[in-house]
């Protein structure tokens, strides 16, 4: 494990409250690890506002041990920073073991509306899970992922947040040299397919892992019981599969296009995760690809609400010696789980666009719906552009 740097006492007062319940109980999916020293640290922007919702002061922020805080570089009194392990479906293929190749889990904080979060850290150095790779990230994505996911919650997409971007001094080869950076964001948890998929090889580790995830995001089924019709593992799909379907359904309203909807992308909160080749579009075009590697259009837009699909089916195969104990009935459960995804995403868009092209009535027909997308795409019509010219319309 790496040295940790020794904290100050204004560190405390960065996070006061810093606590690690993820990694208490749950150790067996955890690395201690500790970020690369930062030559020059120097912040680039804070979100006073993200900060003052979690109790944390702008100016100790902002200050030499509060830089070092969000750098990696510098330990808070109290903390242990560990780096997450999990699998993960990329491009359709199976990755026994992906991690958190550049990223650390601070601790977690409860916020002033009482709701418990992640303090996580990205582009602080290398970890047992690198792969080869440096851990580092530079300047321009880290600014990029700070903007895009501040413009989705805004938007009022459930999202990760960004707290801070802070300058290293370091330079990281890239395309050249470019100036290193790290990003501090905000989770309601990192807890992925992913996670799932890693610990259902685990063996024990899995049943403690899924009643964490359960009492940390869907409290209401903690009471249920652990077997019969109607167990909690059961009705903790049904509430992934119906978060994710709403949440996929807000990404095609806006006509934002993730890129790379790998299942270690895939929250078990509902919440957008790692901006990377993502855009909003411009033109309709359901083929709209943004990952340079993406060549077969797997993540390509009209895609997503498929691909989501999908990544559930994976998250249920983990979930199946949790559902029964009869392999048959807990496929048969799952599968009538996962078979009503179609119909809540179907839900969720029509009543959406219903409210984008202005009718009353909270769904819309949907040859309708598919005359106007038809319409969008045959003329390279501008998404968003086209229903602002729609209001101006009925505005006269």
């Amino acid at each position: 494990m790496a040295a940790f740097q020794e904290s100050t006492a204004d560190t405390v007062t960065i996070v006061a409250g810093l606590e690690s319940t993820f990694a208490d109980e749950l150790g067996a999916l955890t690395v201690p690890w500790q970020g690369a020293a930062a030559p020059d640290p120097q912040l680039l922007v804070v979100n006073e506002q993200l900060a003052a919702s979690l109790r944390l002061d702008v100016a100790a922020l902002r200050s030499v041990d509060g830089i070092g805080v969000l750098s990696g570089s510098t330990v808070p009194v109290g903390a242990t920073p560990v780096a997450m392990a999990y699998a993960g479906h990329q491009f359709g293929g199976y990755a026994p073991i992906l991690g958190d190749g550049r990223a650390l889990l601070l601790g977690e904080l409860v916020s002033s509306d009482g709701q418990r979060v992640d303090l996580h850290l990205k582009g602080s150095g290398r970890t047992p899970f690198s792969r080869g790779g440096d851990g580092y990230a530079v300047v321009g994505p880290m600014l990029r992922e700070y903007l895009v996911s501040e413009a989705m919650n805004a938007l009022g997409v459930p999202t990760t947040r960004a707290l801070s971007v802070v300058a290293t001094g370091r330079d990281v080869r890239r395309n050249g040299a470019e100036p290193g950076a790290v990003l501090a964001r905000i989770a309601s948890s990192h807890l992925r397919v992913g996670t799932f998929e890693f610990a259902a090889r685990q063996g024990e580790v899995l049943q403690p892992l899924t009643d964490y995830a359960i009492a940390r995001h869907y409290p209401e089924l903690t009471e249920l019981p652990s077997t019969g019709t109607h167990n909690r593992y059961l009705r903790f799909l049904e509430a992934v599969v119906e978060a994710q379907a709403s949440l996929v359904a807000r990404w095609m309203l806006i006509g934002f296009v993730h890129g790379v909807m790998n299942t270690d992308n895939t929250t078990i909160s509902g919440e957008t995760i790692d901006y990377g080749p993502c855009a909003f579009l411009d033109a309709f075009d359901p083929a709209a690809v943004f990952s340079s590697i993406d060549h077969g259009g797997r993540y390509a837009f009209g895609n997503q609400p498929a691909v989501l699909k999908w990544n559930l089916a994976r998250l249920a195969e983990t979930l199946l010696p949790l559902i029964d104990s009869a392999p048959d009935n807990a496929i048969s459960a799952a599968s009538a789980v996962l078979e009503t995804f179609d119909e809540r995403y179907e839900g969720h868009y029509a009543a959406g666009l219903a409210a984008k092209i202005g009718l009353a009535q909270p769904f819309v027909d949907r040859a309708l719906v598919d005359d106007l997308l038809t319409l969008l795409a045959e003329h390279g019509a501008d998404w968003t552009g086209s229903f602002r010219a729609l209001a101006d319309e009925l505005r006269g």
